[in-house]
């Protein structure tokens, strides 16, 4: 397909397509999900072109399961009894690679009770990192990070590039057409969002407490906010009313459904000492210009408001982490304890191998400081733990990556690529 920037994914995608039955490709509305599944069908069918086709899926699944395999499904979901016959046809030809299922919501649990175990693999795409929107001068990997390799490299965004990429995102059709209002898009983004998506999910919302809540999760973005916390911050216009904490949680399971919202867990380890660890997850969205769309804040408005601009590239720096560990096998966690000791990031693999990382826009005593809570971790976990780390990080916004003495690497985040641009 013209014009298709290489996503991630999709060296995972087709390796999942060599073992599993059927890949699921899930993700946000608008991030390519479609487009990254035709690269590798041989088939498709878009159930969402009329309402006709969803019908005919609900009444008669194997017409629309016919075609030539990987055969794609898309919005899937629109006919929840496709899951069992896809189940069912896997079984039944016995051989990989033979749908791709793409949709920009979870299903309910009830739609799939039916283990997919060995059959199903998920994949999610998010919002493009810097290294696939072209971005990022990619001098070196996440693998390498995890491998020892040598760190370096010079260029790359500027502090004034950040605050333009936090402000547009990741999103496929503002990367490829720059002359886009971001602001027009986004804050269409999440009125869809909050007025058709949600409905979708089977969740009552109240569009205008949704719009609340979203204000009061971007204005702690990258925090550890309780839920109760956020409900009280999601003021309703005017009227000094407040979004209740059990509607907040719901509507939080309803953005995390559609892809919109993520935790970001606390990692649970083994210390050396009994210090206690905290386990509350920290808040993010997908991308960073949802939590700056919906505080109306641009370009200029961030560089004015350094502090606000650092939270939203905490968050900038996650979504790309969580994409390149995605690539992997790894999660996204943070850390924090009893005695105020935080790292913002912790990259595990299922091997049980971690690379820590610290956020920091940049400037030396930040950066310091930074690297002495890296190595304060590194002390503070069990000698097993210990074994299993792979390198310290402090993630900035500069434009000089290299190792310090002290063996912890500063990484620009616009220098981190993938095995295909490195």
């Amino acid at each position: 397909m013209t014009g298709y920037r290489p996503r991630i994914v999709d060296r995972v995608v087709q390796g999942a397509l060599e073992t599993f039955g059927a890949v699921v490709l899930q993700g946000p509305r608008a991030v390519g999900k479609t487009t990254t599944g035709l690269q590798v069908a041989a088939s498709s069918i878009r159930l969402d072109s009329s309402p006709e086709l969803a019908s005919l899926a609900e009444t008669s699944p194997r017409t629309v399961l016919t075609g030539d395999a990987p055969r794609l499904l898309d919005e899937w979901q629109l006919a929840p009894v496709l899951w069992n016959a896809v189940r069912h046809e896997i079984d039944q030809r016995a051989v990989p690679g033979q749908f791709i299922l793409t949709g920009s919501a979870t299903p309910p649990d009830d739609i799939t009770r039916h283990s997919g175990a060995g059959r199903f693999r998920r994949v999610t795409l998010r919002p493009m990192t810097l290294a696939e929107s072209g971005e990022s001068i990619a001098a070196f990997t996440m693998a390498d990070l995890f491998d020892g390799a040598a760190i370096g490299g010079f260029g790359g965004p500027t502090v004034e590039d950040y605050a333009d990429l936090v402000v547009r995102g990741g999103w496929p059709a503002l990367v490829a057409q720059p002359t886009r209002s971001a602001h027009d898009y986004l804050n269409s983004y999440l009125d869809d969002i909050t007025r058709v998506d949600l409905t979708e999910t089977g969740v009552g919302v109240d569009p205008m407490r949704v719009r609340a809540l979203i204000r009061a999760l971007a204005r702690n973005v990258s925090t550890e906010i309780s839920v109760s916390e956020l409900s009280k911050e999601a003021e309703i216009g005017e009227s000094g009313s407040w979004v209740s904490a059990q509607s907040a949680r719901k509507y939080l399971d309803a953005l995390s459904r559609v892809f919109v919202v993520e935790e970001q867990p606390a990692w649970s380890t083994h210390l050396r000492s009994k210090i206690r660890l905290r386990t509350s997850p920290k808040w993010h969205f997908v991308d960073p210009s949802l939590a700056a769309a919906a505080l109306g804040a641009g370009r200029q408005a961030l560089l004015n408001d350094l502090h606000a601009l650092g939270l939203l590239f905490e968050s900038l720096c996650i979504r790309d982490l969580r994409a390149h560990a995605d690539q992997l096998g790894g999660t996204v966690y943070h850390y924090r304890d009893g005695s105020g000791l935080e790292v913002d990031a912790i990259v595990e693999l299922n091997n049980g191998r971690w690379a820590a990382f610290e956020v920091k826009m940049g400037g030396t005593k930040n950066i310091d400081k930074a690297a002495a809570n890296l190595i304060a971790l590194k002390n503070k976990v069990s000698e097993k733990r210990s074994d299993q780390l792979s390198s310290l990080n402090v993630l900035t916004a500069g434009n000089t990556s290299y190792t310090r003495p002290d063996g912890v690497n500063v990484v620009a985040l616009g220098h981190l690529g993938t095995d295909e641009t490195s």
